[in-house]
């Protein structure tokens, strides 16, 4: 049975209020909920009939869709869940759902090879490692990087729609420098991941600079109803990362030519797994040393790739981070030298 999307948004809206145990909800109040979702997600403002939330109740509670969720009344007012650790996110796939995923991955694998679907190759994998661990009831057998205590993981909901709805934000936020958190209106244009910490690109209200600020220190976030939004006519996000490594970036900031020596026993794995996109081999040495070349921003995230490799990497060129990156061994080495016998 199809399912629209509106739908869908009121039964997750109903799902996340009934599991919420420290507030009782009526009728009117799973209506007010559905429809501020409906307003936020779509921009919906026509509002929701009792009826239309009745059906949707209904419609939980039975097997059509799967959920069978338990939903009862109690003072013939208010509604729960009677399994408080019920949720229908939680519900199992049927094999019905199973064989529809599967005919999924088989198209979305078909498109693998072309450049506009490049970025899908990792869900794929992802899709087909958890339909084969359900249908064989496995443990799965891929693990992808993440890091599941990141702080700011919260806020990206709100972020991702407030950049497609083109949305002011009001934020309360902190950098690593800051003394005290601080209140802005925000601007928001993209969202970047980067090591597993998530940063939206965008800018601050009476300042035309580009800004990229980190989620996990984002402390309030809220959407600026009254304030119009900004047009971003800063960077283009589709090129604005050809030249960087990382996250950090000014807008006129100019690449440099950065060069460097990798020892015989990691340049293989250099060269096969490059810094940068732009990397190049200069020099292959007689003692199977290699030199590569990249063409990048000169920021804190490449200094540390670089310091990354210890003293397998030297860097050539430019001087100035050669001599970085040599004050920094500097100063390790530094930390070290009264323990050393």
């Amino acid at each position: 049975m199809p399912v629209n999307r509106n739908a869908l948004i009121r039964y997750k809206t109903i799902d996340t209020c009934l599991r919420n145990p420290y507030r009782r909800w009526t009728l009117e109040n799973l209506i007010d909920a559905c429809s501020d979702a409906l307003y936020e997600y779509e921009g919906i403002d026509k509002g929701i009939s009792r009826r239309t939330i009745q059906m949707d109740i209904q419609m939980m509670r039975s097997e059509k869709l799967g959920y069978n969720a338990p939903i009862v009344v109690y003072e013939n007012k208010y509604y729960k869940y009677e399994d408080p650790n019920y949720s229908i996110t939680n519900t199992p796939l049927s094999g019905q759902d199973l064989k529809v995923m599967s005919e999924a991955v088989e198209v979305l694998r078909q498109f693998k090879g072309f450049s506009y679907f490049s970025g899908m190759g990792d869900i794929v994998s992802r899709l087909e490692d958890h339909i084969t661990s359900v249908k064989q009831k496995t443990v799965p057998v891929i693990d992808f990087e993440k890091n599941e205590s990141l702080k700011g993981l919260n806020h990206l909901d709100v972020v991702y729609h407030a950049i497609i709805n083109k949305q002011t934000l009001n934020l309360k936020y902190r950098s690593f420098k800051a003394r005290s958190a601080s209140n802005f209106i925000f601007y928001p244009y993209l969202l970047k991941e980067y090591r597993n910490r998530w940063f939206v690109y965008g800018t601050r209200k009476g300042v035309k600079v580009l800004f990229n600020l980190a989620l996990d220190r984002i402390h309030n976030i809220e959407i600026a109803k009254n304030e119009p939004y900004r047009e971003n006519t800063f960077f283009d996000p589709q090129t604005f990362f050809d030249d960087l490594v990382g996250v950090t970036k000014t807008i006129n900031q100019k690449p440099h030519k950065v060069r460097f020596w990798v020892d015989a026993a990691n340049a293989p794995y250099v060269e096969t797994k490059p810094i940068h996109k732009s990397q190049i081999l200069i020099e292959e040495r007689e003692d199977k040393s290699m030199v590569f070349e990249i063409e990048v921003i000169l920021n804190r995230e490449l200094e540390r790739e670089l310091l990354g490799f210890g003293d397998f990497i030297k860097v050539l060129s430019p001087p100035s981070l050669a001599g970085f990156i040599k004050s920094r061994f500097k100063k390790a080495y530094n930390l070290y030298e009264d323990e050393i016998c």
